[in-house]
């Protein structure tokens, strides 16, 4: 019985961190309450402290989730696509329509980014973390992977990427959006990037 329980409090928990790691994407860190969580995961909001320490406690785990969300989706493209196209088709997975109005299930750095400076400690470190997996896999998918320059590059491919998607999802001109999204693409295909 007891294992039983704790199975069913891990689900639970599970559940509270999916909840949370869309809610923040969603409304921000702020725009995030603990009441409104458990109310999603059908729970009583007295019921959080017995998965949780704080708050920040749920933000680090909904962070992480978010951006272990992330890191997942790139690899998988990454990994579907033949290794030559592998670095392009991320970059039009990541720079797509779909992922301007996915806000909730996209990328949390370009949801929070602006948000991250004022979190506690264990929320910027998780996102931190995530930030720097992201970097990594780009790293591994770029032509000149393992030589000297490589690391930099892909510190300003995700950087571009972070800030046309920023810029494509607050901009209210579809038209322009779409054109944020396209020359970036296109600057980095000239560039065989």
């Amino acid at each position: 019985m007891a294992r039983t329980t704790a199975s069913s409090k891990e689900a639970t928990h599970e559940r509270i961190v999916d909840a949370a790691a869309r809610a923040i994407r969603r409304s921000g860190y702020d725009g995030t309450s603990v009441a409104d969580i458990m109310k999603e995961v059908g729970l009583t909001h007295g019921g959080f402290y017995a998965h949780f320490p704080s708050r920040e406690a749920m933000l680090a785990e909904a962070a992480d989730r978010a951006g272990a969300d992330a890191v997942a989706a790139s690899a998988r493209v990454a990994a579907a696509a033949p290794p030559d196209q592998a670095l392009q088709r991320m970059m039009r997975a990541y720079l797509s329509k779909e992922h301007v109005n996915s806000a909730e299930n996209g990328c949390p750095v370009v949801a929070l980014g602006s948000e991250m400076p004022r979190q506690a400690p264990e929320v910027r470190r998780a996102a931190t973390l995530r930030i720097k997996e992201m970097i990594d896999v780009v790293t591994r998918h770029l032509p000149n992977w393992g030589q000297a320059g490589a690391h930099e590059q892909a510190l300003v491919l995700v950087s571009a990427m972070v800030g046309t998607l920023v810029l494509a999802r607050a901009v209210d001109d579809p038209k322009l959006s779409d054109a944020l999204l396209a020359s970036t693409l296109k600057h980095f295909n000239s560039t065989g990037t």
